[in-house]
């Protein structure tokens, strides 16, 4: 096991003081979890926070003799202190979000070493492993859950399909649908690249609407677009993006045909907190409009979180910004009104993987710096609900 050391930075000066408020270092903190193995590589991709006030990430590491990455999970207490990781075996490569938690357990997919078989990773709250599941089927993208069972969104190498499957806890696939990315080394070339981490890593998506319909965010007909489907013989509703320079960066269903979501388009970034999606229609992601935010990265990384500030229904959007810092930017619920912004970062660049409410009514962030500006490290933010009611 690796010896960890971490950095701690207090948002408050209470830290630099003879005594600590432990309340106030529980709510509010920053940590940077350094390695002694130096030109390793930590990329977080999701996490929980668990019944004990801690938190559980699924990240993904950089392996030697592999073109995949290798599966990673890291336990740490209610003040972000690092308690225990697990180098899960070089046998499992290519971990994906969400970290799925179901029925007092953790889960998540990844694929086997040498046959690409799909895999269903059971953990505990420590992150130790309790149990692997053969799916089968092959380069899985995203998973939700869904009541008592996973939705699986994967590529197909062979059938060069999109795959939605409905996935139970022991691994039986229940029901799966295909959808065409189309024919051509062109269209299958960004796919892989993906999974190789030598290009652009696309926002795969996948989940179910309060109304039952499924959706997937990811490649088909030759396009990376948002894809609405009953898993049958039914209609789809499409939202079509720009083969891949286009498309959905994000989706959160807020009610009906209403969601909270973002787009890109040849590098720029929009956020648009209250669309009107079609669910059964042919649609562009590009009449959409929404708000252009030019401080983001090129093709940016978005994560959104319905939440609740200063008593008020919110929703947050969180991305990298041109500067490093991580960008944090509230909408009111109910109108979608911008309400304020909040920057987080200091020297390092920072970059965001996941936000989640926390049982204290505050947020945290899972985000990835880099040690010497080269290799990624794990980090997270911890924001108190007074610190958020700072916002606005």
């Amino acid at each position: 096991m690796n010896k960890y050391l971490f950095i701690f930075f207090c948002f408050f000066m209470l830290s630099c003081a003879n005594e600590s408020d432990p309340a106030a270092d529980k709510s509010n903190f920053v940590r940077i979890y350094d390695s002694d193995l130096y030109n390793a590589s930590f990329n977080p991709i999701d996490m929980q926070q668990t019944p004990d006030g801690g938190y559980l990430f699924l990240g993904s590491r950089r392996l030697k003799e592999s073109n995949f990455s290798g599966a990673y999970l890291m336990k740490v207490d209610e003040l972000g202190a690092f308690v225990s990781e697990q180098l899960v075996d070089e046998e499992y490569l290519n971990p994906v979000g969400d970290l799925l938690f179901l029925n007092g357990k953790y889960y998540f997919f990844c694929m086997k070493a040498v046959s690409f078989q799909t895999q269903l990773v059971e953990v505990d709250t420590e992150g130790a492993i309790i149990e692997v599941y053969n799916v089968g089927g092959s380069y899985p993208t995203a998973a939700a859950v869904d009541g008592s069972n996973f939705i699986l969104l994967s590529y197909d190498n062979t059938s060069k399909e999109s795959e939605v499957s409905i996935i139970n806890e022991t691994g039986g696939i229940l029901q799966t649908a295909g959808y065409s990315v189309g024919a051509g080394d062109a269209v299958q070339e960004p796919i892989i690249n993906h999974f190789l981490r030598t290009g652009r890593q696309f926002p795969f998506q996948v989940g179910k609407t309060s109304g039952g319909r499924y959706f997937f965010n990811g490649f088909y007909n030759y396009t990376f677009s948002l894809v609405f489907t009953d898993l049958g013989t039914g209609g789809l509703g499409v939202v079509q993006g720009q083969q891949d320079d286009g498309g959905i960066s994000r989706v959160v269903q807020l009610s009906g045909d209403t969601y909270a979501t973002a787009r890109f388009n040849f590098g720029d970034n929009y956020f648009l907190p209250k669309a009107s999606l079609n669910s059964s229609g042919i649609s562009s992601s590009t009449d959409l409009g929404g708000f252009p935010l030019p401080e983001l990265v090129k093709n940016a990384p978005v994560k959104i979180l319905v939440s609740k500030i200063n008593e008020k229904d919110v929703i947050l959007y969180a991305s990298n910004t041109k500067s490093g810092q991580i960008g944090i930017y509230v909408y009111e619920q109910s109108t979608g009104d911008f309400l304020g912004s909040k920057y987080l970062g200091f020297s390092n660049p920072f970059e965001v993987t996941s936000i989640i409410n926390t049982a204290d009514e505050g947020i945290a962030i899972g985000a990835t710096t880099y040690v010497t500006g080269r290799f990624p490290r794990i980090t997270l933010f911890k924001l108190s609900s007074d610190e958020l009611s700072t916002i606005f």
